[in-house]
């Protein structure tokens, strides 16, 4: 495997689009020993490079921008590529508490940065339509981490002074919030949507579980197990990221022809398990493609993330290209529905992030007021979960992931999130039984690993 290459030099990234037979997976991004690194506590960012580290106050969006800048202009020969150098890592969802005005009731999980992206100055992309790769350095890329990269990857077979130590959990997976809980803040929820508080509010459940051993491992039981096209892996001293995400939050992919930005977002909501048959399976197809309640949830989603896209976007560009798509992966079946803009001129990619975030599809709407209610009733804050994870190139490419199915792993623990929109004619048993069923093969797939069969239920 490529990464295994490189995998034990430092902040070794891996954005991976899944096996190059899954829905939509086309492209990986490979990278490491980043520059500068930029992480964000609260009001605090720290931007570390070779000499110095600083602390700032500033908006980390800005912060960001002033550290990708330099890496610009590119000459026009380098616009058609997907990373040039540039920004890769994650925006946690607590990032959003710098941009929108909120109350702080929920308790911090574990000790990592509302943000963290590091500048990378080379990649290797991998094609999977044309089953080609090709290592792109830029010009500010040391000599010496050139040559270190190109020797490791011209390597065969992969670099064999890594070892990998063995994965297993020390105990299943337990839930925060039990489920009398769960259906009590369903109610809650369903109260203010009555009331005329919100249309709809996403609400997750946290689990966790103590391990041992090679997060590397880890990974790619999960990736064996449900490959999906917007995954990515990132490891730093004692934690690390393991995604899985089937969502696009926002990709930005500059058009020739007319010289412009094309801006796209595809929310899902709407989800139901896979069949156990395949008459089962395409009967589960049929139910979700005409439920009522799942496409009226995905239009709501749909609205907003028109609303936040346009405020970026050229006016009368705005468009709905797909509605209620149906895609299937390992564990479910998901509506999903493409929206997509062209970015103002005057605008940016990471200022068209900021606009939009944290993902509508994850919030609910109106945006504030149904962060206010996950606040209120979610004892946990999300952490890394439900933020986004993905690059920005200097060249204006762009793609972030919505962080669901992200499994954060943080002193030897790890943290899983599930859950989805509520809505007023949610019933509540069947809501949790759906947060369930979007995380159950994660759970199940590294509770293998233990020694004893899992007693969680």
């Amino acid at each position: 495997m490529l990464f295994e290459k490189i995998s034990d030099m430092p902040e070794a990234i891996w954005l991976d689009s899944g096996k190059p037979a899954s829905l939509q997976g086309n492209l990986d991004i490979m990278s490491s020993a980043a520059d500068i690194i930029i992480e964000t506590r609260g009001s605090h960012s720290t931007v570390t490079d070779a000499h110095k580290t600083r602390i700032s106050d500033d908006d980390p969006f800005k912060i960001a921008q002033d550290v990708l800048d330099p890496l610009l202009p590119l000459d026009a020969c380098y616009e058609d590529l997907p990373f040039t150098g540039g920004l890769i890592g994650f925006f946690g969802y607590d990032l959003g508490r710098r941009l929108i005005d909120m109350p702080n009731k929920a308790k911090s999980l574990v000790d990592l940065p509302d943000m963290r992206i590091g500048r990378f100055l080379w990649a290797l992309t991998v094609h999977h339509d044309t089953k080609t790769a090709e290592a792109i350095f830029h010009e500010c890329c040391p000599n010496k981490l050139k040559s270190d990269v190109l020797k490791r990857l011209c390597d065969s077979p992969a670099n064999e002074k890594v070892k990998e130590q063995d994965f297993r959990l020390t105990h299943s997976f337990t839930a925060t919030t039990s489920k009398t809980e769960y259906i009590e803040a369903i109610a809650t929820i369903k109260r203010y949507i009555n009331s005329g508080d919100c249309y709809q509010t996403n609400f997750t459940q946290h689990f966790s579980a103590p391990y041992e051993g090679d997060e590397w491992r880890a990974y790619k039981r999960l990736r064996e197990a449900t490959a999906s096209p917007y995954s990515a892996f990132w490891r730093w001293p004692s934690q690390a990221l393991l995604s899985m995400s089937p969502e696009r939050f926002l990709k930005i992919l500059p058009q020739k022809m007319s010289n412009t930005l094309l801006v796209e977002t595809k929310p899902i909501k709407g989800t139901m398990p896979r069949g156990k048959s395949a008459q089962e399976d395409f009967k589960n197809e049929e139910i979700l493609r005409n439920s009522p309640k799942d496409r009226a949830e995905n239009v709501m989603i749909v609205d907003l993330l028109r609303n936040d896209i346009s405020k970026n976007c050229t006016a009368g560009t705005v468009r709905t290209p797909l509605l209620f798509a149906l895609e299937s992966f390992p564990n479910v079946h998901h509506l999903v529905s493409t929206v997509t803009g062209d970015l103002l001129p005057e605008s940016s990619p990471l200022k068209l992030l900021r606009d939009c975030f944290p993902g509508g599809s994850i919030t609910g709407a109106p945006k504030k007021r149904a962060m206010e209610i996950i606040e209120e009733l979610e004892p946990l804050r999300r952490s890394i979960y439900c933020g986004s994870i993905g690059y920005l190139s200097a060249n204006n490419h762009m793609d972030m992931n919505i962080a669901i199915r992200t499994i954060v792993a943080s002193d030897k623990v790890m943290h899983c999130w599930g859950g989805g929109g509520i809505v007023a004619d949610s019933v509540a048993e069947n809501e949790f039984t759906e947060s369930l069923d979007k995380i159950k093969l994660l759970l199940t797939t590294l509770e293998d690993s233990m020694d004893k069969p899992s007693t969680r239920t």
